[in-house]
This record gives structure tokens, C-alpha cells and sequence, in this order.
């Protein structure tokens, strides 16, 4: 096991954020037991989770638990007749902290909803088809969005591909890549099914190998996880701190081509870090 340095004791900035926990938005008991497990970030979703004829129910249901604390919601997408109820309903809501628009396939899907939110809420991406995947440099670079997210379970039912890592290979790397050309924190991973979480930890892993630094989850007992496997070890903080030392007594003089990766590695590492509240004793 990774000795990673823990886990942040305060609330996790979306920019970092590492585990995404969706929660049913039928399910009004459960909101409340979201906020306390170690997710960084919760998602009440009116969705996948959802029975057509239930979702006017728990749109209800998800803006009057808005009024006084605060998630992201995963809305219906563009093309279906949910969507503009989803974003009246819950502009202007306080507790409203982004929306997670599903099955993104184009840029303006995000900016309308952007614009219609008034301009000011975040909108995450959910990317879950061929189409996304092809159009994810331009939906990164779209007014508004925010963060890419992979909806690999609707992905592999599109194109026909299975879960292995091989196959979840050129996806994952589209959406790195296209975050980076539209210079957004990097893309968060689909959810792994189960509660077996040794799958679940090399699902995260192979996930961050390829640029991914966040993770949907399902229930409450996987954050911990993906919190854990997507954080900063002792060592890599360890590492970074010897490496600026040494930096630091040879006046920061760059002796060849390897030190600039490093310096960018080291950098990564300790805002990470800081950001996370870890490490820091």
C-alpha cells in the first residue's frame, strides 16, 4: 500500500477535488450522510439515477436542500426535455456550488447552460460518448466549463468497449490532453462498480498514470480510497522537499536537461499538497 501522507481535514477547492461522490436525488435521506463521509465533493444526480417520472419529484426535492446547504448537481442533458428545467429550478440557488452537465457532446451545450445558470456557475463536462470524446478539445475550451468528466459506463455502452484498462486508454487520454489545450485542472476518471477495493485502487491508479486527478464513486465507502491513491505519498512530499534543499544550496542553478522536469514534478507536488492540507506537520 502507498504510503500516502492522508487525507485534507477541511473542505477540498473543486479544482483539486479528488473524489466526486454521486448521490440519488431520490433519495432526499441520503444527502446529509453524503456531507459527512470523506468525499471532497458530493453530486446530487437527477440523471442516470433517475426514473423519468421521477425527476420533477426530486428536482424538487434536491433545489429545497439547496436553500440551505450547498453540493454540485448532475443535471439531464441538453438535447432532452429535462434540461431547462434542471437549470431554472436550480439557478440562483445558494447552496448551488456547480452543475455536472451529462452526456456533454458539443461546446455550446456547456456555454448555454452557463449562460442560463447567469453566468457565473461552473459547469463540469460529463463526457459519455464517442461524439464527447471527438468534441473534448472544444467542450474544453468552452465559456464556462470548468472540469472534464468521463462517463465511461455510457462511453463503453456506446462504442462497445469494455472496462479494462487498455480499451479506457485512448478516452482518458483525450480528456487529459484536451484539459490541458483548454488549460482546466485535470479530468476526472468514471466510477468503478463495486465494493471491492482492490479493483477500485488499481482503477484509480491506472486512471492518475494517465493524467487523471479525480474519480467518480458510487457509495460512501469508496472516497477514502480514491482520496488516498490520488493524494501525495510522504515520500513524494519527502522527496520534493530534499530535492528543493539541494536546489536551493547550489543557488537554484539548473545543471541539466532532467531539472526542469523535476522542478515541474516538485512544483506539482507541493501544491498539491498544500492545497490538500497534507503534509504539513
Amino acid at each position: 500500500m502507498p504510503d500516502h501522507a492522508g487525507t485534507a481535514t477541511r473542505p477540498v477547492d473543486a479544482t483539486v477535488a479528488r473524489s466526486w461522490l454521486l448521490v440519488n436525488g431520490m433519495r432526499a435521506e441520503n444527502f446529509d450522510t453524503a456531507l459527512t463521509s470523506a468525499a471532497d465533493q458530493i453530486v446530487l444526480d437527477l440523471e442516470d439515477a433517475l426514473d423519468t417520472r421521477d425527476k420533477p419529484g426530486a428536482r424538487l426535492d434536491v433545489a429545497a436542500w439547496l436553500e440551505t446547504r450547498s453540493a454540485w448537481v448532475r443535471i439531464n442533458d441538453r438535447t432532452t426535455p429535462f434540461w431547462a428545467d434542471d437549470v431554472d429550478h436550480l439557478a440562483n440557488l445558494p447552496g448551488l456550488r456547480g452543475v455536472m452537465l451529462a452526456k456533454a457532446e458539443a461546446a455550446e451545450q456547456v456555454t448555454e447552460t452557463f449562460n442560463r445558470l447567469g453566468g457565473r456557475t461552473p459547469v463540469l463536462a460529463l463526457v459519455e460518448s464517442a461524439v464527447g470524446v471527438e468534441a473534448a478539445p472544444a467542450i474544453a475550451q468552452a465559456r464556462g466549463t470548468f472540469r472534464l468528466a468521463f462517463g465511461s459506463g455510457d462511453y463503453r455502452r456506446d462504442t462497445g468497449a469494455q472496462a479494462d484498462d487498455l480499451a479506457m486508454a485512448y478516452p482518458r487520454s483525450r480528456l487529459v490532453v484536451a484539459s490541458r489545450i483548454g488549460h482546466l485542472p485535470g479530468p476526472i476518471d468514471g466510477p468503478t462498480v463495486g465494493d471491492d477495493h482492490t479493483i477500485l485502487r488499481e482503477r484509480t491508479t491506472a486512471a492518475s498514470t494517465m493524467g487523471m486527478t479525480g474519480k467518480l464513486c458510487l457509495d460512501t465507502g469508496q472516497p477514502a480510497v480514491i482520496n488516498e491513491m490520488l493524494s501525495p505519498t510522504a515520500s513524494d512530499i519527502a522527496w520534493a522537499r530534499d530535492f528543493l534543499t539541494e536546489f536551493d544550496a547550489r543557488g537554484r542553478t539548473i545543471r541539466d536537461g532532467s531539472d526542469r522536469p523535476r522542478l515541474a514534478h516538485v512544483q506539482k507536488i507541493t501544491e498539491l499538497a498544500a492545497a490538500l492540507g497534507i503534509g504539513t506537520e
